[in-house]
């Protein structure tokens, strides 16, 4: 799916750091060839900005959006425009028609089968169609390092041991390995991304949005304080304040693929 199963999803908390979070989307687009598709699906497509941002780019081309979180869906159904917006498993998404482009951005990550999904999603490309995706790739990061290990601690193992998977994607070489032995060109890159965030915790309030929701709904509200508690110490040690904010990097792999190898 393209929100891990279970987790509440709070689009507020995720637009916290919406810059930061769409600048990745603009990176990855900047390097799709297309000049206007027609008919153009978002798989995973979150509370619907990003979305709204393909339409400016092809205002002509018919958009139609999912994602499996129903407060996701909810927030982006007030966006106007020439969208269409639905609640569904982006592991079951099956296509009516063939599709010239095909994004997913910051969602595979979630999908345990997304390697198995590629080789069908390039199937139902139109011709000359392309399949653009993004993923975070900051798994081995101290963010992530420490949120495994709180989660595998004594205190937490019995609730939490099996809620975070250690590295659910592969690098841009994985990619365009598996994308170029099923007759793909492809376009396979890799960004860090030094951001700078304001505020205090921001980096808690960051994951907050993100790899925390399948944690955090699992705990009640006295064993989310202590967790946020324990997490957020530990965040403020690896990622310590400046007087101009908290410098954090972030890893992101992108692909662009689509086409005969060898040719556009």
């Amino acid at each position: 799916m393209s929100r891990q199963a279970g987790a509440v999803w709070d689009p507020a908390q995720y637009g916290v750091f919406g810059d930061e979070r769409a600048r990745p989307f603009a990176e990855l687009l900047s390097r799709v060839d297309l000049e206007a598709p027609g008919h153009i699906v978002d798989l995973g497509c979150g509370s619907g900005e990003l979305t709204a941002s393909l339409l400016r780019r092809w205002p002509e081309a018919t958009i139609e959006a999912f994602d499996s979180s129903p407060e996701m869906i909810a927030a982006a159904r007030g966006i106007p425009g020439r969208l269409t917006f639905s609640v569904g498993d982006v592991a079951a998404w099956r296509p009516e028609r063939p599709v010239d482009l095909i994004v997913s951005n910051a969602v595979l990550h979630w999908v345990p089968s997304h390697q198995d999904l590629l080789p069908r999603w390039i199937e139902a490309l139109a011709p000359g169609g392309r399949l653009a995706f993004q993923v975070p790739g900051n798994f081995d990061a101290p963010s992530h390092t420490l949120l495994r290990e709180i989660c595998a601690s004594p205190r937490w193992r019995a609730r939490l041991g099996d809620a975070v998977r250690p590295r659910p994607v592969l690098d841009p070489s994985g990619y365009l390995d598996l994308l170029a032995g099923h007759g793909c060109a492809v376009d396979a890159w890799e960004t860090t991304y030094a951001q700078l965030l304001p505020g205090d915790d921001p980096v808690l309030e960051w994951v907050k949005g993100t790899a925390l929701r399948p944690v955090l709904t699992r705990l009640d509200p006295a064993e989310t304080t202590a967790f946020l508690a324990e997490y957020g110490a530990r965040l403020r040690e690896a990622y310590p304040a400046a007087p101009y904010g908290t410098v954090f990097p972030f890893r992101r792999v992108f692909v662009v693929a689509g086409g005969p190898a060898g040719g556009p």
